[in-house]
């Protein structure tokens, strides 16, 4: 009975530790806010660095590349220049999402938003179209062939008319005899 007291009391111990260790992690300041991120052009720009961050991570995912595909480097300070209209591909980024923004207007709900003052996701986004790849494939569908979807069932006449030699609407050709 002793030595169950001891465990229950060294449990609750190590326990309150875990706890008081988890909430001091928890309260840490984050630092002061960052300053809102430069060179905006077709996003709001009361967007903070964090809320700029996860639409561009959204973006990036949607296209399946990395920063450094719209971003360009400054090799002199050794890191991503975000700033920078150097590559074209960042140009073409804000047209893509101009584009998706008056698409969204002119076929769904006006208004439709986030908190951010961003489209929702369930209108049209960079993953309607791109599909994770940087640049989106035309797929055409290809007409079915036989036996599959859409196929026409086996001896069927095809669509305009009747096969040479096929007997009349009534079954058997005119003047044969009715089988019974």
């Amino acid at each position: 009975m002793r030595l169950n007291k001891k465990i229950t009391v060294i449990a609750s111990l190590f326990l309150a530790v875990t706890v008081l260790a988890s909430m001091t992690l928890q309260q840490q300041p984050q630092g002061p806010p960052q300053p809102p991120p430069s060179n905006l052009k077709v996003l709001p720009k009361k967007l903070t660095r964090q809320q700029v961050s996860k639409i561009m991570d959204e973006w990036a995912s949607s296209l399946g590349v990395r920063c450094n595909y719209c971003h360009a480097r400054d090799e002199a300070a050794n890191r991503t220049d975000y700033a920078s209209d150097a590559k074209p591909e960042k140009e073409m980024a804000r047209h893509m999402y101009k584009m998706m923004v008056t698409i969204n207007k002119k076929f769904f709900k006006a208004g439709d938003k986030d908190s951010l003052g961003m489209v929702k996701l369930t209108s049209v986004n960079c993953y309607t179209c791109h599909n994770g790849k940087s640049k989106p494939e035309l797929t055409v569908p290809k007409r079915p062939a036989f036996g599959g979807p859409g196929a026409r069932p086996q001896g069927a006449p095809p669509a305009g008319g009747a096969p040479a030699g096929t007997p009349p609407m009534g079954g058997a050709p005119a003047g044969a005899p009715r089988q019974g």
